[in-house]
């Protein structure tokens, strides 16, 4: 009897030890960017993402560049210099098609209305691009947070130790805009996300130093509302810096080629923005 009880007992500790581990794992697998590509498996939010119109960015500025990665797979960007030598850098970060000519093309319009500022547009995908949607949503799904968080470290790691940095991001990439201001502490200036999930974590968002402007669309089902609201406040209880607007539309407003293409909303959110980077650079 005595024998039967010391194991009892032993079995149930190895119980509650393994349940304890479960949940640790459970919790700590539960990510922005994971959260965001399991909306890939809804036919909704997929008939929401229409295909990119065809577009061929023809432009001189810029070059596709790799940098060293601390997983040991060199990470790559679009990257457009400043005219001047400057320690000025926006890391632009692409939609769930991948880095495609849109971004590039909107990387260029960024950087001539920033001024003297580098900037950095991220591969994401390693290559990969897709103007079909379910192709868009598996390649989403396929990107492992430590990849993600690996090509985030390496652009980091290019600007430079006295780098001013500021962020943005659409859908998918305004997501990780705000993992890579957490990423980057003090050098990050600023934060812009358009209708990307934000963190929860607390403990992630106390390492949060720069101010974050967040753009959202009220209609939308997967970046609710309720999401949003819940961001702000989280992120007041964080003691952190937060502005958010969020306009009378559908998720992904910004995009031209998405069918709930807003152009006034967009050139709104366009000035924003550029005046926030602007700000946050000077």
């Amino acid at each position: 009897m005595k024998n039967y009880l010391f194991f009892l007992l032993i079995f149930t500790v190895m119980v509650m030890a393994d349940e304890k581990d479960k949940n640790k794992k459970s919790c700590c697998a539960v990510t922005p960017d994971k959260n965001f590509a399991a909306f890939a498996s809804d036919s909704e939010f997929r008939m929401k993402h229409d295909t990119p119109a065809p577009f061929v960015y023809e432009s001189d500025l810029g070059l596709m560049i790799s940098m060293k990665s601390v997983d040991g797979t060199d990470a790559r960007a679009f990257f457009i210099e400043a005219k001047k030598k400057s320690n000025k850098f926006l890391i632009v970060i692409h939609e769930w098609w991948g880095l495609n000519d849109h971004i590039k093309n909107e990387a260029a319009k960024l950087y001539n209305d920033l001024g003297d500022v580098n900037v950095l547009a991220l591969d994401m995908y390693d290559g990969r691009v897709t103007a079909n949607r379910d192709s868009a949503g598996m390649i989403m799904q396929s990107l492992k947070t430590e990849r993600a968080m690996a090509i985030i470290n390496a652009a980091l790691d290019f600007t430079g130790k006295n780098a001013k940095v500021a962020t943005i991001g659409w859908c998918m990439g305004g997501g990780f805009s705000l993992q890579t201001a957490i990423e980057g502490g003090n050098k990050v200036k600023g934060a812009v996300i358009y209708y990307g999930m934000p963190e929860s974590d607390m403990a992630r968002l106390k390492k949060l130093k720069a101010e974050v402007l967040g753009i959202f669309a009220s209609r939308e089902t997967w970046i609710s509302p309720a999401v949003v609201e819940e961001f702000k406040t989280n992120m007041k209880k964080a003691g952190k810096k937060l502005s958010v607007t969020s306009f009378d539309a559908e998720h992904a407003f910004a995009n031209p080629s998405n069918p709930n293409y807003n152009s006034d909303y967009t050139a709104k959110a366009y000035g924003m923005s550029r005046d926030f980077i602007k700000r946050k650079l000077k």
